[in-house]
């Protein structure tokens, strides 16, 4: 019997080899899949064994045809009663088209009409659709004119182990997992590297699959139903007797396993599928699974291995920019950590490969649903040179930098030396050390202790995408060199406009906060998961007027974000704060700066609203000090309407105006660079522009950096 079997693109070659070592005949590779051929055996424990394959079909004609008529005489000429009961349900599969045949609808239906019209006229029963769970798929596909109707014996796709019912974003498909690992030559390195690792496991797939292989369990064991079973010529003992060897084989697989499995993830919900996954495979006694962030990667064991991940990429989980450093590190911790290991990496975006810093030793196109994917296997060669036997090296080889790199590195230096008696004398540890001095490198570095904030100024379109990349390779690259800082501690994200909510979303979920102070306060930080780190370095200066000026005052904080200014004028002597903002994420941070620096007090206000809508309701003069800083601009479904800071100052300033007590002070500020004060609508107070005593050193560079007025009542 003729077979034929399909596969996502890219996986048509390790197919045909996996079709022969499954014993069959006559194997030829095809645009889409594999031919084959041998008894119905053959076929049964190719969808039973088969990590690959996504449908084994049953050939049934080969016709020309053109026309409707032509495909409905076609599909009549095959004896449906041979494979189906008259009062079975039927699902058809339709693709391709003629000129006369242009819908895959239309097709299907003609299809479907030829064969519930013959069954209905020979038995006087007319056979249903079901489009859930039909007795018998049927595929149809026309090519150049040419009819292939098959029977699917294999039911739902193959790659549909039933082992994963709930799987976290983005998950791989199981045959891209298990062609993956065929890749990168397991089970065969389960002999002489006896572990398997995913530092990015989501929710198990390639690690499951990694198990499966090497305990000899079959792929389609756990399924509930294949399509030939309910098929009329299905051959119940055989399938049972594979079935039984099966079990033999996966029990003895179980038993003999000397491979070990370690899977880790940052989020913890999604390691929970994981372990449900792995538990309903039957490998979970196998696995370890354990909470971690790449930023915590480290071998699992001394035992030489393969590691194998498919880190995000940026089709559906954050630009690339953001990720480079992802993909540093882990390009870091290979060659610090896994001396003697494989590697295996898949990602949808070739060029963030480009960051891990190693050199492939081969890499093979791998389509993840419409993606066009890519693996890069890696080996890492464990540096003798100069290690003497029984010894260890903790020497770490340091790659010279690019001419660029070490100008940028250069710049980097000199402003550290420039700014370091300022530094020393205010006794800061956060500030800003680089802001785009040199064109060529548009990205903003800032300083919070011992860790690094690297913020890349989106690029415009004009820019070479490739040039852009090289550049950010040789700020990764200075960066630890310049200023000594461990390579893991800093930290990359993309800057660009942002609209609606977009301040406010994750960018990622470490989770990771610490402690940073100024001038006295203390404040959460948070690198990772946010554009923004919980603290605007350039509003140092106004922060610390306000610690200065608020003994015995009250003050109102609006789009007070972290509420850093109501720690100020708390810390300050404030007599009471109240900070207002839309979210409720910065507001529970608010809260928890707050009581960082001792301040649990009834007398600390925090406020969830849209500042300008909170502002109409409010009328009584209430503060002493106010601080307005509102954003450039924002659509966020929250508001009430788009506010834009040019076009709205006016009205900001006149309704926070209302609040403020007789001798009080309105500190205003924001940060659009080309933004105009409207004195003459605003002629009926007070007003002294302060901006430049408001910029300290590290923003000399960039005296644009916001706007600052003091206003009072005359």
């Amino acid at each position: 019997m003729k077979f034929f079997a399909t596969c996502p693109k890219g996986l048509e070659l390790l197919l045909v080899t996996e079709l022969t070592e499954l014993g069959a005949a006559e194997v030829k590779q095809t645009a889409t899949g594999a031919e084959f051929s041998g008894e119905i055996e053959q076929a049964y424990r190719a969808c039973l064994w088969s990590r690959l394959a996504n449908r084994i079909l049953l050939p049934l004609i080969e016709e020309n045809v053109e026309t409707a008529e032509q495909l409905y005489d076609a599909v009549q000429s095959v004896n449906w009663l041979e494979h189906m009961h008259e009062d079975a349900s039927i699902l058809v599969a339709f693709t391709g088209k003629t000129d006369s045949i242009n819908h895959t609808h239309f097709g299907a239906l003609k299809v479907k009409d030829a064969i519930v019209d013959q069954v209905r006229d020979k038995t006087g029963v007319r056979p249903s659709v079901d489009r859930d769970n039909p007795d018998l798929r049927i595929h149809a596909h026309i090519y150049r004119g040419k009819l292939s109707l098959s029977l699917d014996l294999s039911g739902g796709s193959l790659h549909r182990r039933g082992y994963r019912t709930r799987a976290g974003a983005a998950p791989l498909k199981e045959n891209l997992a298990a062609a993956i690992l065929r890749r990168a030559s397991w089970p065969k390195l389960a002999a002489d590297s006896p572990v398997l690792f995913d530092p990015m496991c989501g929710s198990g797939t390639l690690i499951i699959e990694g198990a499966l292989m090497a305990a000899d369990i079959a792929p389609g064991i756990l399924r509930e139903q294949f399509g030939f079973e309910r098929w009329k010529q299905h051959k119940a003992e055989l399938w049972l007797a594979l079935l039984d060897e099966a079990d033999e084989r996966k029990k003895a697989g179980l038993e003999g396993l000397t491979a070990r499995f370690y899977g880790s993830d940052q989020d913890g919900s999604v390691l929970e599928l994981a372990k449900d996954n792995a538990q309903r495979a039957g490998v979970s006694e196998v696995i370890s699974f354990k909470r971690a962030s790449v930023e915590q990667m480290v071998v699992p064991e001394n035992s030489p291995g393969l590691l194998v991940t498919n880190p995000p990429y940026g089709e559906r989980m954050g630009d690339e920019s953001e990720l480079m450093f992802l993909y540093r590190h882990i390009g870091d911790a290979l060659k610090q950590d896994f001396a003697g290991w494989k590697a295996a990496i898949f990602t949808g975006n070739p060029e963030l490969c480009q960051v891990v810093g190693l050199k492939a030793d081969k890499s093979y196109s791998l389509n993840n649903g419409p993606i066009d994917g890519r693996l890069f296997l890696y080996t890492l060669y464990a540096d003798r040179n100069d290690v003497k036997p029984g010894e260890e090296s903790t020497e770490e080889v340091v790659a010279a930098l690019s001419d660029n790199a070490q100008m940028f590195a250069n710049r980097l230096k000199k402003n550290l030396k420039s700014l370091k008696k300022w530094q020393k004398q205010q006794q800061i540890g956060c500030y800003r050390l680089y802001d785009a001095d040199m064109p060529e490198y548009a990205v903003a570095v800032d300083l919070y202790n011992d860790w690094v904030h690297v913020q890349e100024y989106a690029a415009p379109a004009s820019v070479d995408k490739v040039k852009a990349f090289d550049r950010i390779k040789d700020v990764l690259a200075a960066i630890p060199e310049a200023l000594d800082v461990n390579p893991r501690k800093v930290v990359l994200k993309q800057r660009k406009r942002q609209s609606g909510t977009g301040q406010y979303n994750k960018q990622a979920s470490v989770g990771r906060f610490f402690e940073v102070q100024e001038h006295g306060c203390r404040f959460r930080i948070n690198l990772h998961d946010y554009l923004d780190t919980g603290l605007f370095l350039d509003h140092r200066p106004v922060r610390h007027q306000i610690q200065q000026q608020s003994d015995g005052k009250d003050f109102l904080n609006l789009f007070c974000y972290t509420a850093s200014a109501s720690v100020h004028a708390a810390v300050g002597g404030a007599r009471s704060t109240t900070s207002v903002d839309m979210s409720a994420t910065y507001l529970q941070w608010a809260m928890k700066n707050m009581a960082l620096n001792g301040f649990n007090s009834k007398d600390h206000h925090f406020i969830e609203a849209d500042c300008l809508s909170w502002l109409k309701k409010q009328r009584k003069p209430a503060y002493d000090m106010i601080f307005l800083d509102p954003p450039t601009f924002s659509n966020s479904k929250k508001m009430l309407d788009v506010l834009d800071v040019q076009r709205d100052h006016v009205d900001l300033i006149k309704l926070s105006m209302r609040l403020l007590r007789k001798g009080g002070v309105l500190i205003f500020s924001n940060n659009y660079r080309r933004f105009k004060l409207d004195y003459e609508l605003l002629s009926g107070f007070d007003i002294k522009e302060i901006t430049q005593k408001t910029i300290d050193p590290d923003f000399k560079r960039n005296a644009r950096i916001h706007s600052c007025f003091e206003i009072r009542w005359p």
